[in-house]
C-alpha cells in the first residue's frame, strides 16, 4: 500500500454535469435550465437579493428617519451625585437643574445607584433602579415616582 494506491471513499466524490452533450445524456437541447425565460439566458443570475419580483426591501423600507415613539429618553442622576446638593429635603427635577444635575426640565430624570450616600435624602423621580432605591431607603430616605 502507497500513496498511489489511495483511492476517495465511494460517494465522496460526485462527476460534474456534463451539459449540452446529446438528449441521452439527459441534459442535452436545453442543458437543464428549462425552456425560455431569464434563466436560460447567458449571463443570468439570481442575485442573493433577489426576492422573486416581490417588491424589494430597499423599496419597502421608508425613504427618510423613523422615529420609534414608544422609546423613553432618560436624564440619569446618580446617587453619589446628590451629595452636591446641600438641601436634601424634597429633592425634585427643578432642584436637580438649578444645582447643574440635569440639563432640561421637561425630559424625565432616572436615578440610578453609583456610588455612595451618607444622609438621609427625600426625592422625586420619574424611574429609579433598584439599588438606588435600596442605598436611600437604608440612609432613612424616601424615593417617590412621578
Amino acid at each position: 500500500m502507497d500513496l498511489s494506491n489511495l483511492k476517495h471513499a465511494k460517494g465522496a466524490r460526485k462527476n460534474r454535469k456534463r451539459v449540452g452533450r446529446g438528449e441521452g445524456s439527459g441534459l442535452g437541447v436545453t442543458a437543464g435550465r428549462g425552456n425560455k425565460g431569464y434563466g436560460s439566458r447567458s449571463g443570468s443570475k439570481k442575485r442573493s437579493w433577489f426576492e422573486g419580483g416581490q417588491m424589494p426591501l430597499q423599496r419597502r423600507l421608508p425613504k427618510f428617519g423613523f422615529a420609534n415613539i414608544h422609546k423613553k429618553e432618560f436624564q440619569v442622576v446618580n446617587v453619589e451625585d446628590l451629595e452636591k446638593i446641600k438641601k436634601k429635603e424634597n429633592i425634585t427635577p427643578e432642584v436637580l437643574f438649578e444645582n447643574g444635575l440635569i440639563r432640561k426640565k421637561r425630559v424625565p430624570v432616572k436615578l440610578l445607584g453609583n456610588g455612595e450616600l451618607k444622609s438621609k435624602v427625600t426625592i422625586k423621580v420619574d424611574a429609579v433602579s433598584k439599588t438606588a432605591q435600596e442605598k436611600i431607603e437604608k440612609q432613612g430616605g424616601s424615593v417617590t415616582l412621578s
